[in-house]
Parts: C-alpha cells; sequence; structure tokens
C-alpha cells in the first residue's frame, strides 16, 4: 500500500476510534487512493460491515484493489474471519491497529495480505455473525462433502429479533432445493436441521447439518464449531428437518 493512502488510513482509523474503521483503496487515474467508507454493524467496536452504498460510490471512482479497516486495542493480526473474507472478496486486505495511549489513541502496526486458498475448519472455527456463523458451517459443509453451492443471503446482525425477517423460511428453502422431511427419525446425513434459539420473531434462527451417529455439526455465537449430540436441548429447539432434493453442483 503506498504511502499517502496508508496514511489516509490511519487518519480515519484515528478518527473513528473505538469502532473499527473501514474503507477500500482503489485506483483512480493510475494512482492509489483511500475511500473511507461508513462501518454499518450493529457493534461498530467489535467488527465492521462495510456499507453497500459507500462501496458503489468507491467503484463509480475506480477500480477497488484493497479493503482496509482497522482494528482498536488489538495488533494488525487478521482473524480467522478475516482470512475467509479476504478469500470471499478476491482483494487484498490492510489491517491498521490503534492501540490506547496516554494521551488518546495512537497508531501502532499494519498488516497487509492477499486470497491465498485459505479455508476455516470446520469444527473448531471462530464464530463472526455473516461471515463464520451457522449458515456458514452448512454452506461450507454442503461445498467440500458434496461439491454443493447454497446461497449466501445477507443478514443483517440479530435478524432473527427485528419482528419481521425470517431467513429460514419454508420458500427460501425449497428456493435452495430442499425438500420437507416428516420428522427426525428417518434422518440421513447431510440433512439439514432448523431450529429457534431465543428468537423474538418466533422464527428458526440456528442451523445445522446432521453427520449420523447422532451428530450434528452447528456453530452458536460465541462458541467454537462443534459436533454434538442431537438431544435433549437440540431436540426440543428442532423446528424443521430438510433434505436436498438434487441441487446442482459446483464445477
Amino acid at each position: 500500500m503506498k504511502t499517502r493512502p496508508l496514511a489516509d488510513a490511519q487518519r480515519h482509523a484515528l478518527a473513528e476510534y473505538p469502532r473499527e474503521s473501514c474503507g477500500l483503496v482503489i485506483i483512480a487515474n493510475g494512482r492509489e487512493r483511500y475511500v473511507p467508507c461508513r462501518n454499518v454493524a450493529a457493534t461498530p467496536s467489535d467488527h465492521f460491515i462495510l456499507s453497500p452504498q459507500d462501496y458503489a460510490v468507491a467503484e463509480d471512482l475506480g477500480e477497488p484493489v484493497a479493503i482496509v479497516h482497522s482494528h482498536p486495542d488489538v495488533p494488525a493480526r487478521p482473524s480467522e474471519a478475516d482470512m475467509v473474507a479476504c478469500e470471499a472478496s478476491g482483494l487484498r486486505w490492510v489491517i491498521v491497529s490503534v492501540m490506547p495511549g496516554e494521551s488518546g489513541p495512537t497508531l501502532a502496526d499494519v498488516c497487509e495480505f492477499e486470497p491465498s486458498g485459505y479455508e476455516a475448519p470446520l469444527v473448531g472455527r471462530t464464530f463472526h455473525h455473516g461471515v463464520l456463523d451457522c449458515w456458514a458451517l452448512c454452506r461450507d459443509w454442503y461445498a467440500r462433502e458434496r461439491g454443493i453451492e447454497l446461497p449466501n443471503p445477507s443478514r443483517a446482525d440479530d435478524w432473527w429479533n427485528d419482528g419481521a425477517s425470517n431467513l429460514y423460511s419454508d420458500a427460501a428453502l425449497v428456493a435452495a432445493g430442499f425438500v420437507q422431511l416428516t420428522g427426525a427419525g428417518d434422518l440421513e446425513e447431510g440433512d439439514l436441521i432448523l431450529m429457534q434459539v431465543r428468537s423474538q420473531n418466533l422464527v428458526p434462527n440456528h442451523a445445522g447439518v446432521y453427520v449420523g451417529d447422532s451428530l450434528m455439526l452447528h456453530h452458536m455465537p460465541g462458541r467454537l464449531s462443534s459436533r454434538d449430540v442431537l438431544g435433549g436441548y437440540w431436540r426440543e429447539c428442532a423446528r424443521s428437518y430438510w433434505r436436498l432434493a438434487g441441487p446442482r453442483q459446483t464445477d
């Protein structure tokens, strides 16, 4: 990253502290330029969601070549979610660290990295809503184990408590190629389990994949992804079971 856009990104990071800043590096008229963007995450001190509208504006100004965000109070070391999101973006990523100082926030280290084929493990991955969450885990299982690409709808933080959203509606599951099972009695490896866990919308808000031997693979907020016995609490939370009916496979 060139000196001037890096300096602009660092100033933005200082101005946004203790929130995470975010922006894009674009090529305009043959030069790199940093374009600050809004962080629209519900908890901007913990992570960032770059405003889609700001991304579109930056694209009109030039070609995006890098995504930049800050790490308040921690080193500029990419998290697991950063590495996964970098792969999805196809762009170079830059992290700027901002640390607390005696007279205010101060700049620390900078890290740059590029897509390298990284894949988060299915078991033991960290949780990051929208990037590494229960639906991302299900999508990764189907992609790796069955060569099937499932939809990846955008999902706002805390969507299950907004009074309207229903990410796992019957229509959405059918459109993705699933058929609903009558119950859990004939589950097979790869069947999808939808659960309702403290959802104010009273809709399923948690998904897992049945992996055989009475085990499901799933990922709860604040925990590492895991294989757990499909029984007790999880049986009580289960609302429906689904099986793929022959969707298209990835190339």
